[in-house]
């Protein structure tokens, strides 16, 4: 049964936690009788029996660690960073956009328009859309669905990259 505490006399200083919710603490090297005498509970010999000594949780005792032996993943290319990828139906506009003679798109030709930022050093084209005249792809990678669809607008593919 709980006590009723009235809320207008309670006071700070007579505040305490719950009975029971609080232990005692350990005290340790009062004698074999306490049960924590002598080596106070930290067994016989080694580094975590003597004073002063503190180890990492993640140190396993001189072995070979965890994150060391399980296999690594991820990889970020240095030239994935530096490709970009280029849509079917971006080349018409790309060429509306800079009003390059002959209808030949390279990579500067794409640059100047807006299609592949600055730092890309090389571009490829992927089927996305689709092209209505035929264009001069040079110096660019062209995958084989944008390859056969280039060659059906009647364009051509020059010194093409990977």
């Amino acid at each position: 049964m709980t006590e009723v505490v009235d809320v207008a006399k309670m006071q700070l200083n007579s505040l305490r936690p719950a009975a029971g919710s609080k232990r005692a603490a350990k005290r340790v090297g009062r004698g074999n009788g306490a049960g924590t005498g002598k080596t106070c509970g930290r067994g016989q010999k080694g580094q975590k029996s003597r004073s002063g000594s503190s180890m990492p949780p993640w140190f396993e005792g001189g072995q070979l660690p965890l994150q060391m032996r399980v296999p690594k993943f991820g990889f970020r290319s240095r030239i994935g960073m530096t490709t970009g990828e280029v849509r079917l139906g971006d080349l018409e506009k790309a060429l509306d956009r800079v009003g390059a003679e002959g209808d030949v798109v390279d990579l500067e030709v794409l640059k100047a328009a807006n299609v592949l930022s600055r730092n890309v050093k090389r571009a490829r084209i992927m089927l996305s859309g689709s092209i209505g005249r035929p264009v001069t792809v040079r110096g660019l990678g062209v995958t084989r669905g944008a390859r056969a669809a280039i060659k059906a607008a009647g364009g051509s593919i020059e010194g093409e990259e990977h």
